[in-house]
C-alpha cells in the first residue's frame, strides 16, 4: 500500500499541472451537470415498516381529501379583555380565515366557530390550515403569505400566532460552515506558522466539498436524492477534507526538515500519511454507508452522499495534494533542515512521557472521568422535537403555549386513529365501539366523532391526549391504543398515526437500529484495523475507546438538553427528550472521526516500532510527530460542531453540542491519554498477531517500512529510470 501510494504521489508531483488541471476540469464538469440537472425532489420522510406510515398510506387511499401527508399550520387567536365570540373579534377572525384560504397551495381552512375550536373560557380559538403538498414541497411564497396574514391579523385587542410545519422556514445559509472555516484557518496558521501551508488544506477541502455537493445535485433527479441530502455531506466532507490534507502536508514538511528533496518528500508523505488517510477514509465510509441499516430512506441517502464526499476527500489527499506541493515546493515548508528541538521541550512529548511512566494512574483517571460523564446516558429519553422546543421568541412556541393554556397540552398533538373493517357492516360500528373504549381512558382528553370513507370500509377519528405530545404518557397512550384489545375481532384493524404517533414510531425504529448499526460499523472497522495495525489488541482498544467517547458525549447531551444543566448558558430554553436521530447520528460521525485520530496517531507509533524503537519509545515518537497535528485537527472539528450552538433550532444545538463534546473526549481523553497508557502496559504484545492469523492477514505496509529500504524511498524501478504508474521517466526538479 505505502509503495503504491508513494508512486502515485511521485507521479502526481511530476505531473502536477496535469493533475491540478484534471481536478479543475472535474469541478467545472460537475458544476455544468448540476446546473443542467432537474431540481432535487422533496425529501422522502416516509418511514417504511411503521404503523404510522401504514395508516398514512391508508388515509391517502381512502381519504385523499384529508391530505394526510400535507403540510399544516395552526393559527391561534387570543383576545385580551373580551371573548373571541364578540362580534367585532369574530368578524376579524373570519376575515383572517378567508385570507388564509386564498393561497393556491391551501387545501382547506377550518372555521373555529363551526369546528368548536374555542376554549372553554372563550378567550382562545384556533383555525387549522391544511396544504395540498408536503412541508418539503411547500413554496416559500406560501410560507411568507401565511406569516404575513398572521402579522396583519394581530391587533391591540387580538393576539395571533401560528405553529406547525408550514411555518418553519427552509434552511438558509451556511454560517456554521463559515465559522468552522474561519476557526480552521486560525488553527492551521498557528500549527504550520505559514499562510501558504495553512491555506492548502482549506483550499482542497472546499474543492472536495464543492465537487461532492455538485455531484449530489447532478444525481438528485436520477437517484431520487432529497433536497437536504447535501447537508451531512458538506459537514463531514469539510471535516475530513481538512484533516486528510492537514496530515499529508504536515508529513511533507517533516520530510523536508529531514533534508529530503521536494519530490521525495511528497512521495514519502503520500506513502505514509496517505496510507493512514486511505484507511481512515474507509472507516468513515463504513460508518456513513452503514446508516442504511436503520431503514429510514432519508438517513440512507444522507449517509451514502456523505460517504461519496469522503471518497473524494481521500482521492484529493493522495493525488491533488502532492501536485499542489509540487507547485509550491519548499515555500510550503522549511527551506532548510530545522534545528532539532529536544523532546522534553514539546508539550505533547512531555505528556506522553508522563503517561508512559504512570500508565495505570492515567488509565484509571481517564476511565473514571469518562465514566462519570457517561452516567447520565443511562437516563436517555428519545423523541422528536416540536414547537415546544423552539425559543419563546418564535411564533410557533407562542402558539403552542396559547393552545396548551386555552385547551390543554394534548391539543398540540392529537392522534389520528384509523379503523378498517372487512365485514359486511362496514367500519362505522367498529369505529364507534373503538371511540367508546378510548373515551373511557384517563390519559385521553377528548375523542372526536368517526368520519367514514366513501366506501364505508374505513373510518377515522381524532383523539386528544391529556398530556403534551413529547411526554412519556402520550407515547404510552400510542402504544396502548395499538393493543389488540381495541380491534375486538379479526375483521377489524385499528391503526394509530399523526405527527405524534409518527414521532414515537421513528424514535422506536432508531432505538431498535442502534445496536445492529453499532455492531456493523464497529465489526467491519475492527477487521479493517487488524489489517492496518497487524494486531488484535490495538483494534480492540480502538473500538472500546470509541464506545467510551460516544457514551460520554451522550451523557453530556442528556445532562444539558434533557436535565437542563447549564441550560441558561447554552440557550436551552426547554429541556426534554433527546432528538431520536442523535444517538445514531453521533455513532456514525464520531466513529469516523475517532478512527481518523486513531489511525493517524497509532500508525506513527507503529511506524516507529517497526523501524526499531522500543514499545514505550514508539509511543513517545508517535506523539512527537503526530500529537500536535491530531490536536489541531480535533480543535478544528470541535469548533465546527460547536458553532451550531449559535442556532435557534434546538435540534441543531443538540447535534452541535453532542458532536463537539464527543470529539473533545475522544481526541484528548481517549486517544491522547488512554491509548498511550494501554499501549505502554501492553508492550510488544500490542503489535503482535497469532501466527495463524498473521498468515491470513495481508501485509499492506501502512507504516511505510519498504519505503526506507531504498535511498530516500526511491524504489528500484525508479532508480532505473522508470516513471511510477508506468509513464516515461522525466526529471522535474524541486522548486
Amino acid at each position: 500500500m505505502a509503495t503504491f501510494l508513494s508512486r502515485l504521489g511521485r507521479f502526481s508531483f511530476r505531473r502536477r499541472r496535469l493533475v491540478a488541471l484534471l481536478w479543475v476540469v472535474l469541478l467545472v464538469g460537475t458544476g455544468v451537470l448540476a446546473g443542467r440537472a432537474a431540481a432535487a425532489p422533496p425529501n422522502d420522510f416516509s418511514m417504511p415498516g411503521t404503523e404510522a406510515q401504514q395508516a398514512y398510506d391508508l388515509l391517502e387511499k381512502d381519504f385523499p381529501e384529508l391530505n394526510a401527508d400535507g403540510a399544516s399550520a395552526r393559527v391561534v387567536f387570543r383576545t385580551e379583555g373580551g371573548k373571541v365570540t364578540d362580534p367585532e373579534t369574530r368578524g376579524a377572525i373570519g376575515e383572517t380565515v378567508r385570507a388564509l384560504g386564498a393561497d393556491p397551495q391551501v387545501a382547506r381552512v377550518t372555521d373555529p366557530f363551526t369546528t368548536r375550536s374555542v376554549s372553554p373560557d372563550g378567550t382562545t380559538a384556533y383555525a387549522q390550515v391544511s396544504y395540498q403538498v408536503s412541508s418539503s414541497e411547500l413554496a416559500e411564497e406560501s410560507r411568507a403569505a401565511l406569516r404575513e396574514t398572521v402579522e396583519q391579523a394581530a391587533s391591540r385587542e387580538l393576539t395571533v400566532e401560528a405553529g406547525g410545519n408550514a411555518v418553519d422556514a427552509k434552511a438558509a445559509g451556511h454560517s456554521s460552515e463559515a465559522v468552522g472555516l474561519a476557526v480552521a484557518a486560525v488553527v492551521l496558521v498557528l500549527t504550520f506558522g505559514s499562510l501558504l501551508a495553512a491555506g492548502l488544506p482549506l483550499l482542497t477541502a472546499v474543492l472536495g466539498v464543492g465537487i461532492g455537493a455538485l455531484t449530489i445535485r447532478a444525481l438528485a433527479g436520477p437517484l431520487g436524492l432529497g433536497s437536504t441530502t447535501t447537508g451531512l455531506a458538506v459537514m463531514i466532507g469539510l471535516a475530513v477534507g481538512i484533516d486528510y490534507a492537514l496530515f499529508v502536508v504536515s508529513r511533507y514538511r517533516a520530510e523536508l526538515a529531514r533534508d529530503r528533496g521536494c519530490e521525495d518528500a511528497a512521495a514519502h508523505a503520500v506513502g505514509t500519511a496517505g496510507s493512514a488517510v486511505v484507511f481512515a477514509g474507509l472507516t468513515v465510509v463504513i460508518a456513513l454507508a452503514g446508516l442504511a441499516v436503520v431503514g429510514i430512506p432519508l438517513l440512507t441517502q444522507m449517509g451514502l452522499a456523505a460517504a461519496g464526499t469522503v471518497v473524494v476527500a481521500v482521492l484529493i489527499a493522495v493525488t491533488l495534494i502532492p501536485a499542489l506541493l509540487g507547485l509550491c515546493g519548499r515555500r510550503i515548508g522549511p527551506s532548510r533542515p530545522r534545528r532539532k528541538i529536544p523532546r522534553r521541550q514539546a508539550m505533547g512529548v512531555r505528556w506522553a512521557r508522563f503517561v508512559v511512566r504512570r500508565p495505570v494512574a492515567a488509565l484509571l483517571a481517564g476511565a473514571a472521568l469518562l465514566g462519570v460523564v457517561a452516567l447520565p446516558a443511562a437516563s436517555l429519553e428519545m423523541g422528536l422535537p416540536g414547537d415546544d422546543s423552539k425559543p419563546v421568541s418564535t411564533t410557533q412556541r407562542r402558539a403552542y403555549d396559547m393552545i396548551a393554556e386555552g385547551f390543554g397540552p394534548g391539543h398540540n398533538g392529537p392522534l389520528t386513529v384509523v379503523v378498517q373493517a372487512d365485514g359486511d357492516t362496514g367500519a362505522e360500528p367498529a369505529a364507534r365501539r373503538v371511540a367508546r373504549q378510548i373515551d373511557g381512558r384517563e390519559d385521553v382528553a377528548a375523542v372526536g366523532q368517526p368520519r367514514l370513507s366513501a366506501s364505508g370500509g374505513t373510518a377515522v377519528l381524532s383523539v386528544v391526549p391529556a398530556a403534551s405530545p413529547s411526554s412519556t404518557e402520550t407515547a404510552g397512550l400510542v402504544h396502548a391504543l395499538r393493543e389488540p384489545a381495541f380491534a375486538a375481532d379479526s375483521d377489524t384493524q385499528v391503526l394509530v398515526t399523526g405527527t405524534t404517533a409518527m414521532n414515537a414510531d421513528v424514535s422506536q425504529k432508531l432505538s431498535d437500529a442502534l445496536i445492529p448499526y453499532l455492531g456493523l460499523v464497529v465489526g467491519l472497522a475492527f477487521v479493517l484495523l487488524i489489517t492496518v495495525f497487524r494486531s488484535l489488541l490495538v483494534p480492540l482498544k480502538a473500538a472500546l475507546g470509541f464506545l467510551w467517547s460516544v457514551l460520554a458525549g451522550l451523557g453530556a447531551v442528556v445532562a444539558v438538553f434533557q436535565w437542563g444543566w447549564l441550560g441558561s448558558v447554552l440557550g436551552v430554553t426547554e429541556p426534554g427528550p433527546i432528538v431520536s436521530v442523535m444517538p445514531v447520528f453521533m455513532v456514525g460521525v464520531v466513529f469516523g472521526l475517532a478512527m481518523d485520530y486513531e489511525v493517524f496517531l497509532v500508525t506513527r507509533m507503529r511506524e516507529a516500532y517497526v523501524h526499531g524503537q522500543s514499545p514505550k519509545d514508539s509511543v513517545i515518537s508517535g506523539f512527537e510527530h503526530s500529537g500536535r497535528v491530531v490536536a489541531a485537527a480535533a480543535v478544528i472539528m470541535i469548533s465546527v460542531f460547536a458553532a451550531f450552538l449559535g442556532s435557534e433550532e434546538q435540534i441543531l444545538k443538540t447535534i452541535g453540542f453532542g458532536l463537539a463534546a464527543a470529539v473533545l473526549f475522544d481526541a484528548f481523553v481517549v486517544r491522547m491519554t488512554l491509548v498511550p497508557a494501554v499501549l505502554a502496559l501492553l508492550g510488544r504484545s500490542a503489535w503482535s498477531l497469532p501466527r495463524w492469523l498473521d498468515r491470513l492477514v495481508p501485509d499492506l505496509d501502512v507504516e511505510g517500512e519498504r519505503l526506507e529500504r531504498g535511498p530516500r524511498g526511491v524504489t528500484a524501478e525508479e532508480k532505473n529510470g522508470a516513471d511510477p504508474v508506468g509513464a516515461p521517466a522525466g526529471h522535474v526538479p524541486g522548486n
